[in-house]
């Protein structure tokens, strides 16, 4: 890649091409700003639920190893999908061990900043660039947390005559949708198809794709995916494409690849596709539910008693991934399992 910014190179293809996807851009986006810095926490650009409370990753831990110890403590792989700074595996892991289970770890990871510094809290695991490489001699227990809103979305518009791909163009650098080609009708629900004027719809070919390949994978070999994201529950209309820069919101078409961006989840798509490949779905819930009966409040409250010092931090962390006006009605969390595998805690009532 040439020294040049990522917006000029962007601008420059479109110069030469024409205007590009929606996907085209978020992809591009992402690929160059996870690959050149580490963006989690106070001095990045958003905090994840990981980086907020130990509690978290501990409770996921503990619910992956209630799984492993109710399916026969048998040989099971932890995989944990864009780990971020590798808090959350660090965390589960302690809670595994508490309990026995010393799995091996595999980290699906495409940068090398991030490895670097996942390795520092995670130095045992093994690195893997996409999902084909994870090791096919045993079940899988997936961990995707706030993995999906990062992959590239399409868009459509409902525009004057009809409906519309949306894509991204550019001029005098500054960067813009415009509209391309017509969409068949076909492909826009029933519901939606006189739908006002600026209506937007978004789908996800590459979540769609990677649900896919986790999910046979999966069914070969047994497991369960565990999927924390936001989103909603489709078909729906809205435009979700959002930036945070510096922990506030920022426009998404302004310094592409210096940016985070994301978009929301339709778990109503990942649902159809872990049941198209012959899984049990569990969910979606609300992740203030998920997490209340799997003992947050137990668990804050115990280690708030142990260390009195970090008491009030213990619990506005709690409170900030339970709470419905925060983290805990916006997340959600989803259960996909081969058939021969119990349901995850926290699903069952």
């Amino acid at each position: 890649m040439s020294e040049a910014r990522l917006s000029d190179q962007l601008a420059a293809a479109i110069a030469e091409a024409g205007p590009i996807s929606v996907a085209k851009y978020m992809a591009a986006a992402n690929a160059h700003y996870y690959a050149t810095r580490d963006p989690f926490g106070v001095k990045g650009d958003f905090t994840t639920a990981p980086e907020i409370s130990q509690i978290f990753g501990e409770l996921v831990g503990l619910c992956l190893a209630d799984l492993w110890i109710r399916s026969g403590r048998r040989l099971t792989h932890f995989v944990e999908l864009g780990p971020g700074r590798g808090t959350l595996s660090a965390d589960a892991l302690r809670a595994m061990a508490s309990v026995g289970w010393l799995p091996e770890v595999h980290l699906v990871e495409t940068s090398p900043l991030l490895q670097a510094v996942q390795a520092q809290r995670v130095p045992q695991a093994e690195w893997h660039a996409d999902v084909a490489s994870l090791p096919t001699d045993a079940p899988l227990l997936i961990i995707a947390n706030e993995f999906f809103d990062a992959l590239a979305i399409q868009q459509i518009i409902r525009c004057k005559d009809g409906w519309r791909q949306r894509r991204i163009g550019a001029e005098d650098g500054r960067f813009g949708f415009v509209e391309g080609p017509l969409v068949p009708l076909a492909i826009i629900p029933d519901q939606f198809r006189d739908a006002p004027e600026e209506s937007v719809i978004e789908s996800c070919p590459d979540a769609v794709d990677m649900m896919r390949q986790l999910c046979q994978r999966i069914g070969e070999q047994g497991g369960t995916i565990l999927i924390i994201d936001y989103g909603y529950a489709g078909p729906a209309l809205g435009d979700t494409l959002q930036a945070l820069y510096q922990h506030r919101f920022a426009d998404p078409l302004e310094d592409p690849g210096e940016r985070d961006l994301t978009a929301h989840v339709d778990f109503t798509t990942l649902a159809a596709m872990a049941e198209l490949c012959g899984l049990a779905v569990h969910g979606a819930i609300d992740q203030g539910e998920w997490l209340g009966r799997l003992g947050l409040a137990e668990r804050t409250e115990a280690l708030a008693l142990a260390h009195p010092e970090k008491a009030a931090e213990l619990k506005t962390g709690s409170e900030r991934l339970s709470s419905p006006e925060q983290m805990g009605r916006l997340f959600r969390v989803m259960a996909a399992s081969s058939g021969d595998w119990p349901i995850p805690a926290g699903f069952a009532v």
